[in-house]
Parts: C-alpha cells; structure tokens; sequence
C-alpha cells in the first residue's frame, strides 16, 4: 500500500513545501493539495517547488476540474512540470465543489467531466485530441506521462471512473462504503473492455494518531461536512432512499442545513455540527496506531492501493511521523 498526504496551500508556501519533505522522509510518496484558486494559493505554482525540494515524491490536485482553468492548460502546466522534474506528477480530478461553488458556478457534468479526462491526458501525453471541436495536440511533450484519477461518489461517476479514469479517489474509509464503490469501479471498468485491476484505488480521508478520541473527532469532524455537500448533491439527484446509493453514506446529513466554504476543510469548521461521532468514526482513521494499523488492513484487502491523509488538524507533524515510524513500515509491500 502507498501512502499520501493531502495539504492545503495555505500561505506560507513554503510550509506546504516542508510538510511534504517531511513526509517524503517518513515513506510517504504522494503528495497531494486542494484546487480551489479563491480560496488557497494556487497550487501548480507550489507543486513546482515540492518537486524541486523533494527526490521522489509524486505530487497532483485532490482534486482539480475542467472548469477551472481550460483543458490545454491543465494538460500543458502537467506537462512542463513533468519534463522539469522527470513525470512525477499525477491529476486527480472530479466535478468541482469549492473551487466551482465559491466563484457562482455549477459543478461539472460528467459528460464534461468525461471529455475532460481522456483530452487533459492525451495532451499531457504528447497525442493529438480534441478540444472544444478542434484537433489539438503539444507539440513539444516527449515521452509524457500522466495518470489521470477521478473522484467520484454516484453511481454515474463511479461508473464514469471505471471507463476512463486511470485510478478511482474515494474521500472516505469506511470500509462498508469503499467495498460497495470500488466494485462499482471494477465492474464498470470490465463492461468498459478495461482489465478491471488497473484502476488505482486511493482511498482520502483525515487521520488522528492519539488516545484522546473525543479530541481527534472535534479535529475531524470538518470532514463529515465537506463529504456532505457531494451526498447532498446525491440525495437531490436519488431521493433519501434509493437502491442506487446507499444508506450508509447518505442518512447523515438529513439535519445539514447549508453550508459555508470560508470554513472549507477546516477543523472546527461550524458548519458540520450536524456530523455524528458515528460518521467521524466511519469516514476517517482515528484513535492508537494500532487501530490506523487494523483498519488500513481492511482497505487493502478490499483492494485500496493508497491511502491519503487529509492532513488538516492541530497535529500535522505528529500524524506525519507517527505515520512514518508506527504505520507506514507495517502496510508497506
């Protein structure tokens, strides 16, 4: 199992840069950042540095969108990155929430979000695609390389993930969940004619390292909140109950009343008073190590590939090393 870290790109840049240091010396190879350009630095300015500082770390958006910026420059900016520091780079990508909502815009289709995929990797990849009606193609990309992940929840985006993506991120760990999606995955890759088995999972979620459990819950609870607006979206499309999503994941946020993104992945964020402590438990890793231990063992034997830390409480050195030294060795292949 390969283990990331997920930052925001709060300033200064140059602690983002020294947290993925450090969690390039404790094993980690990933490292990972929002993509939400009003509300943090931009981060493809800031990966450039990470790559420079650090020997073998790949580093990516969790995730970024076609939205944002157009798909020739998502796909170049990747690729100049990649022939400066040797393809150490991947794109992780959904429909966009926060970086779509907080400028007044819808997230994306996933017909867009589709289209998007397999052109940001074809450019990126030196091959000629289409854009916006018209054959494009970087001329100047040699022996480019950029797997392409795509976050999904649905049971459109999963299936959606399984025909095009080159790895599925799932922003929770409870195991129920990640069983029920990742079959999904496989089974749409499979009808898509894929080898089901090279979709890259990555399971993102926060992880806490301590006995203190009511403690690491407060510093988590963010998460529940920020997952909630993705199943709220889904309860809109579905209903409350439906044989296509299950309970398990949307029941929760049936007293989620609104939603404030100047709070966005942020311990103590007031807009998740609504997460129970059951959610808190579910969807991230809290509590000794041992239990991190116990519970990782469980993700990969349903297949999970990576697991990324959400990184955003009041003991990021600490899950770092902590990681390193008591987790990190034991899951390692």
């Amino acid at each position: 199992m390969d283990f990331g870290l997920v930052l925001q790109t709060d300033p200064p840049a140059s602690d983002v840069v020294s947290l993925m240091q450090r969690a390039e010396r404790n094993g980690f190879r990933y490292g990972w950042t929002f993509d939400s350009a009003v509300l943090w630095q931009e981060p493809f300015v800031i990966y450039s540095r990470i790559l420079e500082h650090t020997e073998h770390l790949t580093v990516g958006p969790m995730v970024t969108n076609p939205g944002t910026r157009t798909w020739e420059v998502t796909a170049s900016t990747f690729a100049t990155l990649n022939d400066m520091y040797g393809n150490r780079t991947v794109c992780g990508i959904g429909r966009g929430d926060s970086a779509m909502r907080v400028a007044g815009r819808a997230p994306n289709t996933l017909a867009r979000l589709g289209d998007a995929i397999t052109a940001i990797r074809d450019l990126a990849e030196g091959r000629e695609t289409e854009v916006d009606g018209k054959p494009l193609r970087l001329p100047w990309v040699r022996d480019g390389r950029l797997p392409v992940w795509m976050a999904a929840y649905g049971p459109k985006a999963l299936a959606l993930a399984g025909q095009k993506a080159d790895g599925f991120i799932l922003q929770l760990a409870d195991p129920y969940l990640t069983e029920w999606m990742v079959k999904a995955v496989r089974a749409s890759a499979a009808e898509a004619g894929r080898d089901p088995d090279s979709v890259t999972i990555c399971v993102a979620a926060p992880a806490y390292v301590g006995d203190d459990l009511a403690h690491a819950r407060e510093q988590c609870r963010w998460f529940g909140g920020m997952v909630g607006n993705h199943v709220a979206d889904l309860v809109s499309r579905y209903g409350e109950h439906s044989d296509l999503v299950p309970d398990a994941l949307t029941t929760y946020i049936k007293e989620r009343h609104g939603y404030d993104y100047s709070h966005h992945g942020r311990a103590g964020n007031p807009s998740t008073d609504f997460v129970p402590d059951e959610i808190v438990d579910r969807f991230c890793l809290l509590g000794p190590a041992e239990a991190h231990r116990e519970k990782l063992g469980v993700l990969r034997e349903l297949g999970v590939d990576q697991f990324a830390i959400y990184n955003m409480h009041d003991a990021r050195e600490a899950t770092i090393d902590a990681y390193g030294t008591e987790i990190i060795p034991a899951l390692t292949d």
